[in-house]
């Protein structure tokens, strides 16, 4: 029986090392194309989450304007309800008599217009709550892409550096911000 020696030259020594190094090059890179992946998808629903913010809120001011413009309305009624009851007390008659149900006929209106404006503001107030919770949740997603981008630079650095440690820091910072992306997407 022969037994057989292996002799490796450097270059085989070189060749193996670089082998080893390139599974850690593969893992870091797929992990950073898994996490540019994430970070995209939470960026775009930061700024979709940021769209409805402003689109809820550019509502809250048209329904603020608009019970405004209901409030100013009730003001007229008002302004003229007193100079009726005035005329009323002022006059005799049947000017009397038109000028009490002049008073009359603006009070009504006026409780009509009342209603209408404070459903305005009710409308802006959800408005201005379903805005403040899309922002809410816009922050969400952007702390979780921030902390994904922050992740894939540290993947960076790990690659060019062979610092295993980087390499997990890395992929703490990716499920931090993958868990700012799930809380987003479940409304917390």
């Amino acid at each position: 029986m022969s037994e057989e020696f292996e002799v490796k030259g450097p270059h085989e020594e070189v060749l193996e090392a670089n082998e080893e190094s390139r599974g850690f090059n593969g893992r870091l890179a797929v992990m950073t194309a898994v996490m540019a992946t994430i970070g995209a998808i939470l960026s775009y629903e930061a700024s979709v989450t940021l769209g409805e913010a402003i689109i809820f809120k550019n509502e809250a001011s048209i329904q603020k304007t608009n019970a405004s413009d209901q409030w100013n309305f009730y003001q007229a009624k008002s302004n003229k309800q007193s100079l009726a009851e005035l005329a009323a007390k002022l006059t005799s008659g049947k000017d009397q008599v038109d000028n009490k149900n002049d008073a009359l006929r603006y009070a009504a209106e006026k409780s009509d217009i009342k209603k209408k404006a404070e459903k305005f503001e009710e409308l802006s107030h959800k408005a201005d709550e379903s805005s403040e919770h899309s922002m809410h949740l816009h922050h969400r997603w952007a702390t979780g892409t921030t902390a994904l981008q922050i992740a894939i630079s540290l993947a960076a650095i790990a690659l060019l550096t062979r610092r295993r440690w980087l390499q997990y820091a890395s992929m703490f910072c990716a499920l931090i911000g993958l868990g700012f992306g799930i809380c987003a997407w479940f409304g917390i």
